[in-house]
């Protein structure tokens, strides 16, 4: 009986093998279509030594573009703990058991029963035991592809998978950063209001003094006063903004609601020298979302060949084997029976009318790997863009930075000088009111400032596909 079953299970082996080396596979084989990608990144302080170099500023890992520790550290926790994350990590385990599903096609299926049965009967109380075993196999030849386009669609949709996940860790990396600065920016900006607020208080009481004395006017006064007014208004503003800043980054750590530490103030936080955006040809390569979009392309493709290989023949072979044993107490002998039995065959079916539903699958194949192409391409104009905002806001926002404290220089100068005329008896205190005022908003103005260049600075390192690397 076992070397009838070895018999039969190496003659499906051997059918296997046939099987995949004789047959062929319908469809077309997948080739990257062709980009028109632009040969340098636009510029608009037209520089284009910087962006000759086919070294980019994505290829530094994050943690070598984000220096300060306590940044690092909340990126490090964001990627154990955060739900997203964790999501698309089982996605990836869902993908791979698919491909372990589809590809379990190409083998043989093998299916073994067994049934036991014991009693006795008679005048003579004959006892008896009998054992029955058989084994069932199939197997469907792939001639024509269908099982192997349909496993090379779930490999490719496997990997697509895999770059789904590392686009959420680019995003988490990112969104982590941004979040981290706006912080920064905020407490920037509520420090200011409180030096605003110490610096006014003081002024409200040399203004008071002065009236005391005779050389100052209630007017006077009150004008003091509504600067201190305007700059205590702010402070509970900024507080509920940096405390739901807090928030949002304790969601994406994966924590309940809760206050983050901090790092280097906003002011203490390292620029780089340069950013070489690099060669806009490596950016197909480097962003996980372009090769996603590649990868759910050759999956349609592949679609398209298991949808054309549904009009051929398709032949199985089935084989069987089996066998019963018993035993009596009646007979002198252990084993008084032994009956074996195996067969095989072969089933042919081809389809001869479907109504239109071969034809309209493989429409809808073919459709459907039209749209993953439209998206492929979609997908690389869109990175490109996001490239070219990224640059074009970077180099801007320096610029408005650098404009900005200059600003902030000359008005504190002017609030010097009106002070000074106005102890002097030159001026009315009217001068050096405007003077404060301004002063305040463009300080306000410059912490927004610096948060906005190191916001463009993250959005330009996640536009060029950065961050992702562990």
């Amino acid at each position: 009986m076992c070397g009838r079953m070895r018999t039969l299970a190496s003659w499906m082996v051997v059918i296997l093998g046939f099987g995949v080396a004789a047959g062929c596979m319908v469809g077309p084989n997948y080739q990257r279509p062709t980009i028109n990608a632009p040969a340098t990144y636009r510029d608009l302080n037209q520089n284009p030594q910087s962006q000759a170099q086919a070294t980019s500023y994505a290829d530094l890992p994050w943690w070598q573009v984000f220096q300060d520790p306590q940044l690092q550290e909340l990126i490090r926790t964001t990627l154990k703990q955060n739900y997203d994350l964790q999501l698309a990590t089982e996605r990836i385990n869902a993908a791979r058991a698919q491909v372990v599903i589809t590809r379990s096609s190409l083998f043989p299926q093998v299916h073994g029963d067994g049934t036991f049965s014991g009693g006795k009967e008679g005048n003579f109380q004959t006892k008896f035991n009998l054992l029955n075993l058989a084994a069932d196999a199939a197997f469907q030849l792939d001639l024509f592809g269908q099982l192997r386009r349909a496993t090379e669609a779930s490999r490719a949709q496997l990997l697509a998978t895999e770059d789904a996940r590392q686009t959420v860790v680019l995003t988490l990396v990112s969104d982590v950063a941004s979040d981290y600065f706006a912080l920064l920016q905020l407490d920037l900006q509520l420090q200011i209001t409180r030096e605003t607020i110490a610096t006014q208080e003081g002024s409200v009481k040399l203004t008071k003094l002065r009236v005391e004395h005779g050389v100052a006017t209630k007017l006077d006064v009150l004008q003091a006063q509504q600067v201190l007014d305007t700059a205590n208004a702010q402070v509970p503003d900024l507080e509920r903004q940096i405390g739901q800043e807090e928030d949002a980054i304790s969601i994406l750590l994966g924590n309940n609601p809760q206050a983050v530490p901090r790092g280097h103030p906003l002011v203490e936080q390292l620029l780089p020298p340069e950013v070489p955006p690099g060669l806009p040809s490596s950016l197909i390569e480097r962003r996980p979302d372009i090769r996603a979009a590649e990868q759910n392309m050759v999956a349609a493709n592949a679609e398209i060949g298991v949808a054309k290989a549904a009009f051929f023949p398709q032949i199985s072979l089935t084989g069987s084997g089996g066998g019963a044993f018993g035993r009596s107490s009646a007979f002198s002998g252990l084993m008084s029976s032994q009956i074996g039995i195996w067969s095989y065959g072969a089933q042919v079916s081809q389809p001869i009318f479907t109504g239109g539903a071969l034809r309209g699958n493989l429409q809808l194949a073919e459709s459907q790997h039209q749209q993953a192409l439209i998206s492929y391409r979609q997908t690389i104009q869109r990175a490109f863009g996001d490239v070219s905002d990224a640059l074009i806001g970077y180099q801007k926002l320096h610029q408005v930075r650098a404009r900005q404290e200059e600003t902030v220089a000359d008005l504190q100068e002017s609030v010097r000088l009106s002070n000074m005329r106005y102890t002097g008896g030159i001026t009315t205190y009217l001068e050096v009111l405007d003077g404060q005022r301004s002063l305040f908003a463009a300080e306000l103005t410059l912490a927004q400032a610096r948060g906005d260049e190191y916001q463009s600075l993250v959005q330009l390192y996640r536009s060029l596909g950065g961050g992702w690397r562990q």
